[in-house]
């Protein structure tokens, strides 16, 4: 397994992904040894799908089961690495290539925040830096991992723009930012930032306490707990605030072909996500077109389209 890891640290894969990898490959090795499976050529495909029946019928601490979507990110990582082990001859055969990796659900996103719910939540920010940062999730939809790491250098204030640097996919992007954010963002650093710097300056812009760049987790920590003291009734963290960015640039007429280059999304697909949870369209068309809502009396029917339909109706009663 480290050796599989070392290569793809030389394949340039994020660490984010390696340390995934890690766990991920982990869970199965100590799932394996626990049956006295000890070499890479002693796992089979039936030991594989041993597995995955193993995992859809595994319950967490916590009672509840691994969503398929742990399950199949599971599997993906497994699929890789025997994938890898059969190209460098440590194995025969990939046991892995015919594995069929459970369907994912199709889901929206649990919450998203209106345009005054989100106001709520910033209202409640304690100090300069904690409303800076939730602006800057606000005004741009940034992943986590991209605001913790944001650079001094990295914000235009004259262009109103901030260059996103090795974001996720380690890929390079350069989005606008709201003059409001950038106010609070500029106030940040000339008021208060100076109080958190402890050790050596290296640019980043949001410090913790202990004057050092804030790692994932507590940025997560942070955003949650301003949702929950807002009293808005929803929960989430920094992934609600892109959820939101995406749903009300899209309600509000934004082309869907810009909103991956505003979050860095790889695929449309992605993107396309968001036309399902924006509903102002489909409410403004049910409004207007529905006879219980709009008082209008149904159109006299077609009876070209009444004919047609007679035919296929007696078509199928036929089958």
């Amino acid at each position: 397994m480290e050796e599989h890891l070392l290569w793809m640290e030389t394949q340039n894969f994020s660490a984010d992904t390696v340390v995934t990898r890690r766990q991920t490959i982990g869970y199965f090795i100590d799932w394996a040894l626990e049956r006295g499976l000890e070499e890479p050529r002693d796992v089979t495909r039936p030991v594989l799908e041993s597995y995955q029946r193993w995992m859809y019928l595994h319950l967490k601490p916590n009672g509840q089961p691994l969503t398929f979507r742990t399950q199949n990110s599971r599997l993906r990582a497994l699929r890789g690495y025997f994938r890898w082990l059969a190209r460098q001859n440590y194995i025969l055969h990939n046991p892995a290539s015919e594995l069929i990796l459970p369907r994912l659900e199709n889901r929206l996103p649990k919450y998203v925040l209106s345009a005054s719910e989100a106001e709520r939540v910033l209202a409640g920010a304690r100090c300069l830096r904690d409303r800076a940062m939730l602006e800057l999730f606000y005004a741009t939809g940034m992943r986590r991992m991209e605001v913790a790491s944001l650079k001094l250098y990295n914000v235009d204030f004259e262009r109103g723009t901030l260059m996103v640097r090795l974001g996720k996919g380690k890929k390079d992007r350069h989005i606008p930012v709201s003059s409001r954010c950038l106010d609070w963002v500029g106030r940040f650093i000339r008021e208060e930032r100076s109080s958190y710097l402890v050790t050596a300056e290296d640019g980043t812009v949001f410090l913790n306490d202990l004057g050092e760049p804030f790692p994932r987790h507590q940025v997560t920590a942070l955003v949650r707990r301003y949702v929950r003291d807002s009293g808005i009734g929803k929960t989430g963290g920094c992934h609600l605030f892109r959820h939101t960015v995406a749903t009300l640039m899209l309600e509000n007429g934004a082309d869907i072909r810009v909103i991956p280059e505003m979050l860095g999304h790889a695929k449309l697909s992605t993107t396309e996500l968001y036309t399902r949870v924006s509903i102002n369209l489909l409410k403004q068309v049910y409004a207007a077109t529905h006879p219980g809502v709009c008082g209008a009396s149904p159109a006299a029917a077609d009876p070209s389209l009444v004919a047609s339909l007679e035919l296929e109706a007696e078509e199928e009663e036929d089958e």
